[in-house]
């Protein structure tokens, strides 16, 4: 007698159910492989060389002159401020900064008056978390495009603080493994809630074109993705000792996915007043030259 399936591979519950045995044997593999990476990492990480006393600031752009730029600045005033003999370095892929350079950029950009140059380490493996390098997969890529550059770094100086104000969270474990304590400044999640959830309903977005949402099964396969990699996300980002973020949005996605909530600071970004003061007191004037102008009439 011939045996036949009760479900047909064309039956959309036998696809939904065959997703869902793929999805857990992918889940339970991972875990395995997490908690061996885990357990080699402790094992290489009591193995470590002793990181010297200073406070590195992976910045790879330090030419971008948006927000992170100002929080690099203002982060490494800071630490000069509460720690004088503690040596600042800058890790960054522009191969013309210096240490003077940096120092004047972040006076006449920023208004940031640094007490003494940063030290330059300079990487030359940028290109692997730029985005033209991966047409696919792009945020993974970039990922573990920065464990690369983090690696580069870490090899050509070891500090004791690791500083990551650029939001590369892939790096974190490496960091660790170097035996560095890691600080970071988040202005948004690499992946959110939001994003995943904008998959689920198919919609055309930035980070969803036409040709996945037009797809149920191309939606599922990218839902997946998402999952995996929210997963790892939560798992890197954990590593961190100390967690600063933007925003109380910000905040809670983080804390959402990377559980760690006690270590979790809402620091609100800096800010250039003086400039936006000027403009209020010369408004001020001109109101009062106004009022004292009518009053003459």
């Amino acid at each position: 007698k011939k045996l036949y399936c009760s479900r047909s591979p064309t039956d959309p519950d036998f696809g939904v159910a065959s997703m869902a045995i793929f999805a857990g044997l992918l889940t339970f593999v991972s875990t395995l492989l997490a908690l061996a990476l885990r357990h080699l990492l402790r094992l290489l990480r009591s193995r470590a060389p002793d990181p010297a006393a200073a406070a590195g600031f992976f910045h790879p752009y330090t030419n971008d002159g948006g927000g992170g730029e100002r929080v690099l600045w203002c982060a490494v005033r800071a630490v000069q401020d509460l720690c004088p003999d503690l040596p600042c370095a800058v890790f960054t892929g522009d191969a013309d900064a210096s240490p003077d350079g940096l120092a004047a950029r972040a006076l006449d950009r920023f208004g940031v008056r640094l007490l003494r140059p940063p030290q330059v380490v300079y990487l030359n493996k940028r290109k692997w978390i730029e985005a033209s390098t991966y047409p696919r997969f792009t945020m993974i890529g970039q990922s573990l495009g920065s464990v690369y550059l983090a690696w580069e770094a870490l090899n050509k100086f070891t500090p004791q603080f690791y500083f990551d104000t650029s939001g590369y969270a892939f790096t974190y474990p490496l960091a660790w493994l170097f035996g560095c304590k890691v600080l970071c400044y988040t202005h948004y999640p690499t992946i959110s809630s939001d994003m995943a959830e904008r998959v689920k309903q198919r919609k055309s977005m930035y980070n969803n074109n036409s040709l996945i949402s037009g797809s149920i099964w191309l939606s599922r396969c990218k839902v997946l993705y998402y999952t995996i990699f929210s997963w790892l996300y939560g798992l890197v980002g954990s590593c961190a000792h100390l967690v600063m973020v933007n925003s109380s949005w910000t905040r809670s996605h983080i804390v959402n996915i990377w559980k760690v909530p006690e270590r979790t600071k809402r620091v609100y970004p800096p800010c250039d007043t003086s400039a936006l003061q000027v403009c209020l007191d010369s408004h001020q004037s001109q109101s009062i030259m106004c009022c004292d102008h009518v009053n003459t009439l």
